[in-house]
């Protein structure tokens, strides 16, 4: 049986593999000190209890299970365990920061066997670049599988968009989401209740067509997200 760390190369090196160097990530142009409230597509890379999820983005527990429809009344809903492969909607602060929406309210502590890579890839599901993430903590220009000093604490930026948290002027959120193979225009619209010609419109695409690595901003209405629950109001 392989180890923990073959096995984490084993995923990186499929993950590297589908991310392509040219893989598009919607850019939001911004000023100011204003932020909205955004999604984050995140794909479970090993089993998770809610509450780890939560502290892996820096999120509010509750509203982790808000945000995907779970119960979150129950007593020990946050310790509730999430089989690795689940897609999850994870709540997060949408701010302006160097002139283009992003969070960065994340901070990650390596672990033995980190790489920019594997962070990148396999922690946070290939929503950053290791280098997005090596800019945004000043790191010196390296090979992205050479392993990090473990309990390094790195800023993770991640992609996300306000757009004045409105779609055809009505009221939304938007969902980063990381293509996946197998994943089409098309599908991605009808899993999100959303339209090919939407989709197309929001992330300024000449054509429907995605490839995996690919991050779009998937607009959701307000109701269907329940991100409002994460700061104190309905949207």
């Amino acid at each position: 049986m392989p180890t923990p760390a073959a096995a984490l190369l084993v995923i990186l090196a499929a993950a590297a593999a589908f991310r392509g160097a040219t893989a598009k990530t919607t850019i939001e142009p911004c000023s100011g000190a204003d932020a909205c409230p955004a999604l984050l597509g995140y794909t479970l890379y090993a089993d998770m209890k809610v509450s780890e999820v939560a502290a892996l983005f820096s999120a509010d527990p509750a509203a982790v299970l808000a945000a995907n429809s779970l119960d979150f009344a129950s007593p020990g809903s946050a310790n509730r365990i999430l089989p690795a492969g689940t897609p999850l909607h994870v709540p997060t602060r949408c701010s302006c920061a160097d002139g283009v929406r992003k969070s960065v309210a994340v901070r990650y502590a390596t672990r033995p066997a980190d790489t920019l890579g594997s962070v990148a890839d396999v922690v946070f599901a290939g929503l950053p670049s290791a280098d997005q993430i090596r800019t945004a903590n000043g790191l010196a220009e390296e090979d992205p599988d050479a392993p990090l000093n473990p309990g390094q604490r790195l800023v993770i930026p991640l992609p996300c968009v306000c757009f004045n948290s409105t779609d055809n002027n009505l009221p939304a959120v938007y969902l980063s989401y990381v293509v996946r193979v197998g994943d089409s225009v098309q599908s991605i619209a009808d899993t999100h209740a959303t339209t090919v010609t939407d989709i197309s419109n929001v992330n300024a695409m000449g054509s429907p067509v995605v490839a995996p690595g690919d991050i779009l901003a998937i607009p959701l209405s307000g109701k269907q997200s329940h991100i409002g629950l994460q700061f104190g109001k309905e949207i």
